[in-house]
C-alpha cells in the first residue's frame, strides 16, 4: 500500500501509531462488516513529516489522488460534480485520543455550482443549502482562522429574523441567504473568496488538521495528559454521510454502557435532521435513544446490534459515533470509551463475570490514579460555592475548616475539637505539628513536591499549594483573594482534586472506597445500607485489589515516622515500614534538646543532652515496633542539617539586635546566633547532612542505634517479633559507611548483652548519591541491604534542588518540553533510572541475596512503581494512603511483565 495514505479496508485496530485511534478503529470497523462510510487515512508520518519541514511530502498530494478517485470510483460520484457530488469530511485522529483538541472540516467539495447539483440529487434544497453554510462557517473558523462568533452572530440574526429558535427552522431561502453573507465574511476577514475548487478545500483542511496538532489548546492537553508531542496526528478523510437529510436522518453519540457509573446497557443521545457537531455543541435538546428507538425501531435495532458486536470484538465499553442517513446506519466512529474510575472498576469485573475477560486483563483495565480518585472525599457538587482562587492540586480530598495561620494556633483549636486549615505562604518543617492537625493545607508558593505537597500526601491531608492569587499577611492572621478578606477562624473549603479555594462551608461527600479499604469489605457493606451502587463499587474494587495481591512480586511497604502512621499503614496492608524518618521526632518540645547538643561546649554537657533523648527515642522505637511486630521496620538515622532545628537566622539576629540596642541581650540567645551563624550553608542539600552528621558529631548516631538496639531488647523481652533495620543516609563512600556499621555493630552487641538477647538487626545504606550508584559493589560489601532515596537521587542527578527550581521554573521546562512530567512526580527513567539499574547490578554482584527497596514518595507513584519492577527490586515504600495504590500497581506491573525483575521479595 502506498506509504502515506490507507484505504480504511488496508488497516487495523493495532496499526494506531501509524493511522492514529480512529483511523484504526475505521479500518477494524470496515473489516468487520459494520456499515462505514468508505474514506481513507492520511498517516501521522505525513503530519510528521510537514511539521518538521513546513512543507506537505510531495508524494502526498500524488497518494490523496490516487485514493480520492479509488473513492469516486467505488461510489460512482466526483468529487465537487455539479451532478451527483461526492463530499467528504476531514477529521484529525492521533494515537491517543484528544477531544475537541483538534480540528475537523464537515462536507469538503460543495460550491457554489456543486451545491445545486446536491439539491437536485438529495431532492432537497433546504439541505444543500444547510450543508453549505455549514462548510463555509467550519471551513472559515478552522482552516481560515476566522472568528467564530462572526458566522454564530449572522446565524443568530438569520433565526431572529424569521423568528425561530432553532437553525432546523429556516428555509433553504434564508440559507441561501447566510451563506452569502457568511461568504463575505470570509471575503472581509481573511481578504480572499471562499476557495470553490473541491481539490483546494481538500489540500487546505488536511495541512489545517496537521497544524492544529501545535495549537496552544492540544499542546496544553498533551502535557496535562502526558502524550508525547512527537506522535503527530494522522487525517481520516471519510465520504460524507448526512444527519441533516430531514425527519428520517440524524446523528448521535452512544455508549455500550455507562461510562459515568459502569451499569450495563444502552446509552447516548441523539438528534435528528442535524449533523454530528451539532450534538457536541448543544444547540439543540437530544434525545434519548430509547426516544430514538420509537422514531425509528429499525435503524435503531441495526445500532444495538452493531454496539453488541464491538464490545464483543473489543471486549470493552465502546465509545461510538453514527448517523442515520434517511433510515440507512452509518458508522462514524469507535474507540474504547473513556469512563470515571468509579466505571472502570465495575465494568472490569463486569466484564470478568461475563467471561469476557480474565482477571489479570481486568488488573490491566483500571489504574493506581483510578483508586486514588476513589479514595478521596468529595464536595457535594450539587453545593453552591464560592470560589476565591485556583492553586495546584498538590494532595486530593474535600477540606472545610477554619484559617488558621501557624502551628501553634492550628494545634490549639484541634485540641479544642475544631476543623482547621493551616493557611502558609509557604510550609516548613517547624509547621509539622500544625499540617498533623488540620484537616487540609493551603499555600500561596510552592509546587507539587513542596514540602506542604509532600507532607500532606504523606499524611493524606488534602492539600493545595501555589495558590498565587492568595496574598498571606500572617502578622495580620488574613488573606485576601478574589476580592475577599479572610481572617482566622473564617471557614473556607479546599479542593485537593482540583486545586480550587472556596469561601466558607461547603458540603462534603466521604468515599465509600476508603471506608472498605481501611475497615475491611464487610464493614463498607454494611455502612453502604441499601445502596447496590456503592455496594458493587467497594466488591469490584476489592475484587481486583484482591487479584493484585496475589500476582504481584513487589512487596508494598509504607512510610511512616508515628506509631499511628503505622497502624494506619498496617490497616491499609502495608507488608512493612520502609522508612522512619527519625529526625520528625526531634521537633517540637523535643527541639531544644537538640539545642542543647548544638550549643554544648562540653563532652558532659553534649553526653547530658544526648542521655536525655535516650529514654524518648527508645520510647518511640518500642512503640513504632510493637504495632510492626513481626514485619521489617526500616529506622534511618538522622538526616537533615542540625540547623534546620534551630531559630532561623534572621528572626534570631533581629531579636538579639533589638535585646541589645535595650541593653537585655540574652546569653542564650547570643550562644544559639553564633551557633546559627556557624552552621549556615549555602546550599543545605549538599551540606553537613546524613552519615556526615554521624561522623563528625560523635555520640548522634551511637544515641540512635543504642535506642533502636534497646526498643528490640525490650521487645523480644516482651515476647514480641520486632524486625527492626538501621538506614545509615547519604552514603556515598563504602568507608562511611564502615564506621557506622562498626559502631552499630558494637552498639548491638552490648545492648544485647546487657539485655539478655540475641539481637540480629540488619544495617543498610540509603542510595541517594550518584556516586554511590556506581560503586555499589563496594558499598554492599558493608550493607546488608540497599533503599534507594529516589528524592535526593533525583535532585543530585539533575543538580538541582526540588523546592528551589520547582516554582521558579519547572512551568516554563514543561512549556518548552524540557520536561513532560516533574521527575519528582515520575522517576527519571533515562538518568536516574539508570542510576538504579547500575546500583541494583553491581550490588548484587557482590552480594546475591541483597534486599532492595526504595523510598522515596516514586515509591507510590504507578509509572516508578512499573520502573521498579523492571529494575529488579524487592519492593516499594511510600506514604500511607499511597499504600493500596502501590498494590494495584505493583500487581499491574507483574500482569504486563511477568518475566521481569529478579530477587526475593519480602
Amino acid at each position: 500500500m502506498a506509504g502515506y495514505v490507507y484505504d480504511f479496508s488496508a488497516g487495523n485496530k493495532d496499526m494506531k501509531d501509524l493511522l492514529g485511534g480512529k483511523g484504526a478503529n475505521l479500518a477494524e470497523m470496515t473489516n468487520l462488516g459494520l456499515p462505514v462510510p468508505p474514506g481513507f487515512t492520511i498517516t501521522t508520518e505525513a503530519c510528521r513529516s510537514y511539521l518538521a519541514s513546513g512543507d506537505v511530502p510531495p508524494e502526498l498530494r500524488v497518494e490523496v489522488t490516487m485514493a480520492v478517485r479509488r473513492l469516486e470510483d467505488a461510489l460512482g460520484r466526483r468529487l465537487g460534480d455539479f451532478h451527483e457530488p461526492l463530499l467528504v469530511s476531514v477529521r484529525s485522529g492521533a494515537k491517543f485520543s484528544m477531544p475537541g483538541m483538534m480540528d475537523t472540516v464537515l462536507n469538503i467539495g460543495l460550491n457554489d455550482a456543486s451545491v445545486q447539483g446536491l439539491a437536485q440529487y438529495s431532492d432537497d434544497e433546504r439541505f444543500a443549502w444547510d450543508s453549505y453554510r455549514r462548510l463555509i462557517q467550519m471551513f472559515g473558523k478552522t482552516v481560515l482562522g476566522i472568528d467564530g462568533d462572526l458566522f454564530a452572530d449572522a446565524l443568530d440574526k438569520a433565526k431572529a429574523a424569521r423568528g425561530v429558535t432553532s437553525d432546523v427552522d429556516l428555509s433553504a431561502s434564508d440559507l441561501q441567504t447566510l451563506v452569502a453573507q457568511f461568504k463575505a465574511i470570509v471575503l472581509d476577514v481573511s481578504g480572499r473568496e471562499f476557495p470553490q475548487h473541491p481539490r483546494e478545500q481538500l489540500d487546505l483542511a488536511i495541512v489545517s488538521v496537521f497544524e492544529s496538532w501545535n495549537t496552544d489548546r492540544a499542546k496544553m492537553y498533551r502535557r496535562r495528559e502526558r502524550i508525547p508531542n512527537d506522535l503527530g496526528t494522522a487525517v481520516n478523510v471519510m465520504s460524507m454521510v448526512f444527519g441533516n437529510l430531514g425527519a428520517t436522518s440524524g446523528t448521535g453519540v452512544c455508549f455500550t454502557r455507562d461510562p459515568s457509573t459502569g451499569v450495563a446497557g444502552v446509552y447516548g443521545d441523539y438528534l435528528s435532521n442535524a449533523q454530528g457537531e451539532d450534538v457536541v455543541a448543544g444547540i439543540r435538546n437530544t434525545l434519548t435513544l430509547a426516544d430514538f428507538e420509537e422514531l425509528d425501531p429499525a435503524a435503531y435495532a441495526d445500532l444495538t446490534l452493531a454496539m453488541r458486536r464491538l464490545e464483543t470484538h473489543y471486549r470493552d465499553l465502546c465509545d461510538i459515533e453514527f448517523t442515520v442517513e434517511r433510515g440507512k446506519l452509518w458508522m462514524l466512529q469507535t474507540r474504547v470509551g473513556k469512563r470515571t474510575a468509579a466505571a472502570a472498576f465495575r465494568i472490569a469485573t463486569q466484564l470478568v463475570d461475563e467471561h469476557l475477560i480474565t482477571m489479570d486483563e481486568a488488573l490491566e483495565r483500571v489504574t493506581g490514579a483510578q483508586l486514588s480518585k476513589l479514595m478521596f472525599p468529595q464536595f457535594d457538587f450539587r453545593s453552591e460555592k464560592v470560589l476565591l482562587a485556583n492553586g495546584m492540586a498538590a494532595s486530593p480530598g474535600a477540606a472545610v475548616g477554619a484559617a488558621v495561620f501557624d502551628s501553634v494556633t492550628a494545634q490549639k483549636w484541634k485540641a479544642e475539637g475544631k476543623d482547621v486549615i493551616l493557611v502558609r505562604r509557604e510550609t516548613n518543617p517547624d509547621d509539622l505539628g500544625g499540617m498533623i492537625a488540620s484537616v487540609g493545607v493551603l499555600t500561596s508558593r510552592g509546587g507539587k513536591t513542596s514540602h506542604a505537597a509532600v507532607v500532606a500526601r504523606g499524611m493524606g491531608t488534602t492539600c493545595v499549594v501555589g495558590a498565587d492569587d492568595i496574598v498571606v499577611n500572617a502578622v495580620e492572621r488574613v488573606f485576601t483573594a478574589g476580592g475577599h478578606m479572610v481572617a482566622e477562624g473564617d471557614t473556607i473549603a479546599i479542593d485537593g482534586s482540583t486545586g480550587e479555594v472556596f469561601l466558607g462551608d461547603v458540603a462534603v461527600v466521604p468515599s465509600p472506597v476508603a471506608h472498605y479499604l481501611e475497615h475491611g469489605l464487610e464493614a463498607a457493606i454494611d455502612a453502604a445500607g441499601d445502596d447496590s451502587e456503592i455496594i458493587d463499587l467497594v466488591e469490584a474494587v476489592d475484587r481486583i485489589l484482591t487479584h493484585a495481591d496475589s500476582v504481584r512480586r513487589l512487596h508494598v511497604h509504607a512510610n511512616a515516622d508515628t506509631a499511628e502512621d503505622a497502624r494506619r499503614a498496617r490497616s491499609l496492608n502495608a507488608q512493612g515500614i520502609g522508612l522512619c524518618r527519625t529526625e520528625h521526632m526531634f521537633l517540637g518540645d523535643r527541639r531544644v534538646m537538640i539545642e542543647r547538643v548544638i550549643l554544648a561546649v562540653e563532652p558532659a554537657e553534649k553526653q547530658a543532652a544526648f542521655d536525655a533523648l535516650l529514654p524518648l527515642q527508645r520510647a518511640d522505637f518500642t512503640e513504632l515496633l510493637e504495632v510492626m511486630d513481626g514485619l521489617p521496620t526500616t529506622i534511618r538515622l538522622i538526616d537533615p542539617p542540625l540547623h534546620e532545628f534551630l531559630p532561623d537566622h534572621t528572626d534570631l539576629a533581629v531579636k538579639v539586635a533589638l535585646a541589645q540596642a535595650r541593653g537585655e541581650a540574652d546569653e542564650h540567645d547570643l550562644a544559639l546566633l553564633a551557633a546559627v551563624q556557624r552552621m549556615r550553608e549555602a546550599n543545605p542539600m549538599l551540606g553537613l547532612r546524613g552519615v556526615r552528621l554521624g561522623l563528625v558529631i560523635p555520640g548522634l548516631f551511637a544515641l540512635q542505634i543504642r535506642a533502636v538496639a534497646e526498643a528490640v531488647a525490650a521487645r523480644l523481652l516482651a515476647g514480641g517479633d520486632p524486625h527492626a533495620e538501621i538506614m545509615v543516609p547519604l552514603v556515598a563512600s563504602v568507608m562511611e559507611l564502615h564506621l557506622v556499621r562498626d559502631q552499630a555493630l558494637e552498639i548491638i552487641r552490648e545492648v544485647g548483652e546487657e539485655a539478655g538477647v540475641t539481637l540480629h538487626i540488619p544495617v543498610g545504606t540509603m542510595i541517594e548519591l550518584p556516586r554511590a550508584c556506581l560503586t555499589a559493589d563496594r558499598i554492599a560489601e558493608a550493607a546488608e541491604f540497599f533503599s534507594f532515596g529516589t528524592n535526593d537521587l533525583t535532585q543530585t542527578t539533575w543538580g538541582f534542588s526540588r523546592d528551589d527550581v520547582e516554582g521558579a521554573f519547572f512551568d516554563e521546562y514543561t512549556s518548552l518540553g524540557v520536561l513532560a512530567v516533574s521527575p519528582f512526580e515520575s522517576v527519571d527513567t533515562r538518568g536516574v533510572g539508570r542510576l538504579i539499574r547500575i546500583a541494583v547490578e553491581e550490588g548484587r554482584k557482590v552480594r546475591p541475596e541483597l534486599m532492595i527497596g526504595v523510598c522515596g514518595e516514586h515509591g507510590g507513584d504507578p509509572e516508578s512503581i512499573h520502573f521498579f519492577h523492571e529494575a529488579g527490586l524487592d519492593y516499594v515504600s511510600c506514604s500511607p494512603f499511597r499504600v493500596p495504590i502501590a498494590r494495584l500497581e505493583a500487581g499491574r506491573a507483574q500482569v504486563a511483565a511477568p518475566g521481569l525483575g529478579s530477587g526475593d521479595s519480602r
